[in-house]
């Protein structure tokens, strides 16, 4: 049966442009009809990545690193077990293209694309190549030019013996690596070692209309003689202020199945996983603007065989502030407004925590009064379904 966890939270940022798009403008969408303020969810799953690893929330050995540069750990690896370190290369390359992930500059030792390798992985794929060291042969180019990608993938995989390649694609299955539990990864060249998300995250929406503004500003050089008069650079930054909506949802069933039925592990990185979902911030100029404002409205359910519930349509009809409401305690009184009517027609089906800091009054389940309680909270109902 699913045991689901889904955050609804609302976030009012001070001006700002925490997640931009190619042109430097703060992400955008089209949603009831006009622009609204967005930060994707790649950027608030990578917030709350680092957010983890930076609080030391989750062991390193059960975190993993999304690079092209593996060949770099697993040489580091290698040498501390008394390999040489050229060698260690070639052998790294080897045992990574034997199993279709190829290293596209020998040189630089970089993989085609990023992967999401978890530390312990890593650390078991240096420990193969350091036992089955003779058996690592990494291909040369040819002379006269590269071969073509396909038949360089070809002879990559046949550089090591069918068994061991075999027993390598075993030692990639996650690592119980908590990131990749949660968020999932694809490996095109290996779909065995591909791991489905555990979470979904959606893009954050702002609840109102999305007024974008410019800050013309201008630097003026320290050195300069005192009668040059005028600004050295000048530019505009664009930037705009939202009351967010944040949706998360997570299966705590898929999270266990991924790492590998650990409940301890499980508990763990959902406890550090709800806190950084709640204060992880994106960095997007935030030295120019320093938007550190935490969600005045954060509610937890803990649903059992029950589907995802997105309440994003609450604000379908752009949120405006009253003499009597500002534009978060409204968005609370609209969000509420259509648990309720959605609770009313489908099923609530399980308890809810809420955290309420604004002025509009909750009417929904059970009031908590800090982040701490609401996250112990949580995860006592969780481990009451896991029988922890």
């Amino acid at each position: 049966m699913k045991h689901l966890i889904e955050l609804h939270i609302l976030q009012n940022f001070a001006p700002s442009n925490l997640n931009r798009d190619d042109t430097g403008s703060p992400k955008d969408a089209f949603f009831g009809g006009v622009r609204r303020g967005r930060i994707s969810s790649q950027c608030l799953k990578r917030a709350a990545r680092e957010y983890v690893r930076a609080g030391g929330l989750v062991p390193p050995e059960h975190m993993a690193r999304r690079t092209k540069r593996v060949t770099e750990e697993l040489v580091r690896a290698l040498q501390a077990r008394g390999r040489p370190e050229a060698e260690s290369l070639h052998k790294a390359i080897a045992a990574l293209g034997g199993v279709g992930l190829k290293v596209k500059d020998a040189e630089e030792g970089k993989t085609e694309y990023l992967l999401f390798l978890g530390q312990a992985e890593v650390e078991r794929v240096a420990e193969f190549i350091d036992r089955h060291w003779d058996a690592l042969n990494a291909q040369a180019e040819p002379e006269g030019g590269k071969r073509k990608a396909k038949d360089a993938k070809k002879e990559a995989k046949a550089a090591i013996p069918p068994e061991l390649k075999k027993a390598l694609e075993k030692v990639l299955d996650g690592g119980r690596a908590v990131d990749v539990a949660l968020f999932g990864r694809m490996l095109a060249d290996l779909p065995q070692a591909n791991q489905e998300a555990a979470c979904q995250v959606a893009h954050a929406l702002s609840t109102a209309a999305l007024e974008r503004e410019f800050d013309f500003y201008t630097a003026v050089d320290d050195l300069k003689p005192d009668d040059n008069a005028g600004a050295d650079m000048l530019g505009t930054v664009e930037f705009g202020s939202s009351c967010f909506y944040r949706y998360v949802a997570l299966d705590v069933t898929k999270l266990r199945e991924n790492l590998q039925g650990d409940d301890e592990l499980v508990l763990r990185g959902l406890e550090a996983f709800l806190r950084a979902m709640v204060k992880a911030k994106s960095s997007g100029k935030q030295n120019s603007f320093a938007a550190h404002n935490d969600p005045e409205y954060v509610a937890v359910t803990v649903r059992q065989g029950a589907d995802p519930r997105n309440l994003a349509n609450a604000f379908e009809k752009p949120v405006r502030p009253s003499p009597a409401l500002s534009l978060t305690e409204a968005s609370v009184e609209r969000l509420e407004a259509r648990w309720e009517k959605l609770a009313a027609a489908y099923g609530q089906n399980g308890p809810a925590f809420v955290l309420n800091l604004t002025d509009a009054q909750s009417r929904l389940g059970e009031p908590v009064e800090s982040l701490d309680e609401l996250i112990g909270r949580t995860l006592a109902e969780v481990r009451a379904g896991l029988g922890a």
